[in-house]
């Protein structure tokens, strides 16, 4: 089979035809997935433009057109007015040729004292900034979910379980109280995954600075909102993988409380245990048995765990004993962050939803007394001075008579 050779003026290019074969490999899902990328490059783009014209590197002039056809090129893909395509590689060839038809040769001198390395990771870490945010938000909405249902239904009884087996007296406020606990602390585990985000890798260039010329790393730091300059510059490409599996640390924890949330739910869903109803919007049929209603949002929330767990596995296999400095392996980390997060996101807001249709049934729910044991050796304790262990003993007797 024949393949074509392309030249396209790629940023690396150098006038050499590229097997097609090659670029279909080389670039991948990339002009899929820099879509939601494209707006933190002309972020992290007009900083460096406006940091290059501090420094008497860039005029004025030519700053100017480059920060306002950024923008306008902003404002035409979000119009849909154009996209990434497979022949620009990247969402970096996709603005810089965009620019340089739109301004002329002004939009090619944005490129002066970065590489692909450093403006990639930039508009990631941007872009991942922003995630973390996101998904704190969703969080908060699965927070005022179960609050609201504590608030209305958590005085109703439930029978405390260890091992699958009735064990103490507990409440629908306990058992929500819980899980509103472990999803606060997943809003601080990501605010911690923050602090490998929130540095600066502009201004690194591909992992060496830029001998020579002098840029200020301070300047884009401030700009763009980082919370410090990741130096030095041989530390940014080492670092590369560390704030990305970072945050899907965090999401895996929260998906395995939301994941233990749902396997809650989907008992007290059973016939056996009939402890709670699900709105009929919030279920689904079967196609052979007419009085079926599924809870298939739990399932598949319980199953994202898995997927966003294998995401993390993914990204830290990726970057496993490479050598220092960039390597193209790093590309492939994009595709299981970007499904993570998205996954997340999803999976927390339509709990939420969920929770919302959620109604406990105290009628179908049974306390019996031996629940109320560790209770009675408490009071045997209390009143007749025993210790706990004797107390233990005569309860356990007297519940074998």
């Amino acid at each position: 089979m024949l393949y074509c050779a392309l030249t396209m003026n790629r940023l690396w290019e150098k006038g050499l035809p590229l097997d097609e074969r090659v670029l279909r490999y080389t670039a991948g899902e990339d002009h899929l997935l820099d879509a939601r990328l494209v707006a933190y490059d002309v972020r992290a783009s007009v900083a460096h433009a406006q940091m290059l014209a501090e420094q008497k590197l860039l005029s004025k002039q030519d700053c100017t057109a480059i920060v306002d056809g950024l923008h306008s090129l902003l404002d035409e893909f979000e119009a849909g007015q154009w996209h990434i395509r497979l022949e620009d590689e990247d969402v970096h060839t996709a603005l810089e040729t965009r620019l340089t038809e739109k301004i002329g040769t002004a939009g090619g001198r944005v490129h002066l004292g970065r590489s692909r390395n450093d403006q990639v990771l930039a508009a990631l870490r941007l872009y991942l900034r922003d995630a973390a945010t996101q998904v704190s938000e969703s969080i908060g909405g699965l927070h005022n979910a179960l609050e609201k249902l504590t608030s209305k239904q958590g005085r109703i009884d439930l029978p405390g379980m260890t091992h699958m087996q009735h064990a103490m007296p507990s409440s629908v406020a306990l058992w929500s109280g819980g899980f509103i606990e472990a999803f606060e602390d997943a809003k601080k585990g990501l605010a911690s995954a923050r602090r490998r985000i929130n540095k600066n890798p502009l201004g690194s260039a591909a992992g060496y600075g830029t001998p020579g010329l002098d840029i200020d790393r301070a300047s884009t730091t401030e700009k763009l909102d980082f919370a410090e300059i990741q130096s030095p510059v041989t530390a940014v490409q080492l670092s590369r993988g560390k704030a990305e599996s970072g945050l899907l640390f965090e999401l895996t924890l929260l998906m395995q409380d939301l994941g233990r949330l749902a396997s809650d739910l989907l008992l007290f869903y059973t016939q056996e245990f009939r402890y709670i109803d699900l709105a009929p919007e919030v279920t689904t049929g079967s196609s052979i048995m007419p009085q079926k209603r599924n809870p298939d949002v739990l399932e598949l929330i319980r199953a994202a765990g898995g997927t966003v767990q294998a995401c993390l596995g993914e990204c830290l296999l990726i970057t496993a004993k490479l050598p220092s400095g960039f390597q193209r392996d790093l590309q492939r980390m994009k595709a299981p962050v970007f499904r993570a997060i998205d996954l997340t996101i999803e999976s927390v807001d339509i709990m939420a939803y969920l929770i919302s249709a959620v109604s406990f049934l105290p009628q179908n729910i049974v306390l019996g007394d031996e629940l109320f044991a560790a209770e009675e050796a408490y009071k045997l304790v209390e009143t007749e001075g025993i210790p706990f262990r004797e107390a233990y003993q005569r309860v356990a007797k007297n519940l074998q008579k």
